[in-house]
């Protein structure tokens, strides 16, 4: 072979080692590049998917109420859309939406990373209205972590990220949004800063609110917004217009057991709470246990008629006052005469139901009132209720005054019950929160005849065309009802005759109720609309007449207006009875007698 074709031998195989050689290396950087990528990868499948959270628990200090706190910080990886909500919709019976959570941010910083401490605190002192040396003070505490401000709003988000301070982190959290704030603020209750429910339905049902949000399925309550807005916007006017301390008001669907309306005042609001709000989260409706005064009258007459102590003809000596044991009792208002039941009811006589009940008897009174649910707790979906109180001794004195409802204390929800219990044939309903809270239950038990719950009837119907509660009549929604007026008991023991607790509940139409609604205003101040008086009559009637107006027609119910008067009238001044003699003596003449001693009653 000739040294040329060597050298171009020697040439073509040097080029092939060269390319080889390329090749190799370009598989490597290849490959390099390849191990770089999938290691990225591995990583972000791992940090997005099997490493989302860590936990760990340490001190934390919440500025917002200056207090450290052991929490749970949970950091995390995911993104605002990966976020999941912890806490379920709550909506009325109607759809209308209560409580929501909202996604938001949370700024925490540790310190240690911090340059330039006396800078950061400036700066986010001035953007989120912080005291920047109250901030700078714990910065220079020795803590690696500490909460700046939880659930900042998108623009508090953005203005806080722009500033670029190191050692700053944001929290993907969550925060509860009511709508309708005060409005539903004792129904809906709250929660706590993690979220947990600490009051009202969020309390009661709060694993089930975090089982509905992973369903995505919303809390339906039987509460109508609408008729809630009604309710608080008139109790709110007479709290103002009487210079009242508080109120409570309830509107229930007797046949379905559903209350529709609950308003507890003072109220607060959930979307900012803060320490002054305490006695305002108290539930008056469930909670608060009060002295009912007239209105516990229902139940004595209820009792006596069913006992068959007494009859709608029967007839009482309510001359004088009445002494027992030393104690005096007497009305407001005596008419100086013999009353007949429907009298005794409508003119709220004290010393007439007394008499009534000395013939019933403590032991069956108390009999009677434990039937119809008087002697123990509510049922009801909130965690806050009252335990009634009452004498454990129930001696003579304590029966008579408990006949015209003084010495026992229960809620307003027990007033309800009770009374819708009288006026619905004699069924003891079953009261709930929840829309459909009762299908599929059983009915409540039969307290009472259905010929005593008609009479029951035809007295509260008689109260509201005749007796004290005339400024509740609407016309065209046939309105029964009774008055109410008791005097507070003072911390040392006594009434207080200033301190009084007026209340009105109604049942409408009274030919077949479908609704229950009770106004309690507390501590009215009469003024020279009401004559000065501070009564059931003259300050929650009217209020009980706005309501049913208002919520009528927006519930369809049709008005009538030639509905034959009820037959209690022909009770009215009967003079038949056990002893008709003696009786017809002390009875008025005719009548129209009656109109003349109802102005001035003060039940």
């Amino acid at each position: 072979m000739s040294r040329t074709s060597r050298k171009i031998i020697f040439k073509e195989s040097t080029g092939r080692r060269i390319i080889e050689q390329s090749r190799i290396r370009l598989i490597c950087v290849g490959l390099f590049f390849i191990l770089c990528f999938a290691s990225i990868a591995v990583r972000m499948v791992d940090v997005a998917v099997f490493d989302k959270r860590a936990r760990q628990t340490i001190t934390v200090t919440d500025p917002d109420n200056e207090k450290s706190e052991q929490v749970e910080l949970q950091q995390t990886t995911e993104s605002a859309t990966e976020f999941k909500l912890q806490r379920g919709d709550i909506v009325d019976r109607n759809g209308a939406l209560l409580a929501t959570s909202l996604m938001t941010a949370s700024v925490f910083v540790n310190p240690k990373e911090m340059r330039d401490k006396e800078e950061a605190a400036t700066k986010l002192g001035n953007a989120l209205g912080l005291d920047s040396k109250k901030l700078l003070a714990k910065f220079q505490g020795g803590k690696s972590f500490l909460w700046i401000k939880r659930n900042l709003t998108p623009k508090q988000e953005n203005l806080v990220n722009s500033l670029g301070i190191p050692g700053l982190y944001f929290l993907p959290e969550e925060k509860r949004v009511y709508p309708y704030g005060n409005m539903t603020s004792h129904v809906i209750g709250y929660v706590g800063v993690d979220n947990k429910g600490l009051g009202g339905i969020e309390k009661e049902f709060d694993q089930r609110l975090r089982d509905t949000a992973i369903n995505n399925d919303p809390f339906a309550l039987s509460i109508d917004v609408r008729l809630q807005a009604i309710m608080h916007e008139e109790m709110l006017k007479a709290v103002d217009e009487f210079d009242a301390i508080g109120a409570t008001g309830v509107i229930m669907d007797i046949h379905s057991g559903e209350l529709l309306s609950m308003i507890s005042l003072p109220d607060f609001d959930p979307n900012k709470l803060n320490k002054d709000d305490d006695a305002a989260r108290f539930n008056r409706a469930t909670l608060g246990a009060y002295e009912m005064g007239s209105t516990f009258k229902s139940f004595t007459m209820a009792e006596a008629l069913e006992y068959g102590t007494a009859n709608m003809k029967s007839s009482y000596d309510a001359i004088n006052p009445l002494r027992i044991g030393g104690f005096t009792i007497s009305d407001a208002h005596s008419m100086h005469r013999w009353l007949s039941v429907p009298e005794i009811y409508a003119f709220s006589s004290n010393v007439g139901v007394a008499r009534m009940v000395m013939e019933v008897g403590a032991k069956r009174q108390r009999a009677f009132l434990e039937k119809i649910g008087m002697l123990a707790p509510i049922e009801i979906e909130l965690p806050e209720k009252a335990t009634p109180l009452y004498p454990s001794d129930w001696k003579e004195i304590n029966m008579v005054t408990i006949a015209y409802g003084h010495g026992i204390s229960v809620s307003p929800l027990h007033l309800v019950r009770g009374i819708a219990a009288l006026v619905d044939g004699g069924t003891l309903p079953r009261l709930t929160l929840l829309k459909d809270g009762n299908k599929g239950r059983a009915d409540g038990a039969q307290v009472i005849s259905e010929k005593t719950s008609a009479n029951i009837r035809r007295l509260m119907r008689l109260v509201v065309e005749h007796g004290t509660g005339t400024k509740a009549d609407v016309p065209g929604y046939r309105v029964a009802g009774k008055t109410g007026t008791a005097e507070k008991v003072n911390s040392g023991g006594g009434y207080n005759h200033n301190a009084k607790l007026a209340s009105f509940i109604a049942a409408f139409p009274v030919e077949n109720p479908r609704y229950i609604v009770l106004v309690m205003i507390d501590e009215p101040k009469g003024d020279k609309s009401t004559f000065e008086f501070a009564t059931g009559g003259w300050i929650s009637a009217p209020v009980v007449n706005r309501v049913i107006t208002r919520m009528g027609p927006l519930l369809g119910i049709k008005p009538e207006y030639d509905v034959p008067q009820d037959d209690a009238e022909k009770y009215w001044v009967d003079k038949s009875g056990d002893k008709p003699a003696e009786k017809a003596k002390t009875h008025p003449a005719s009548l129209p007698l009656y109109k003349q001693f109802f102005h001035a009653a003060s039940y």
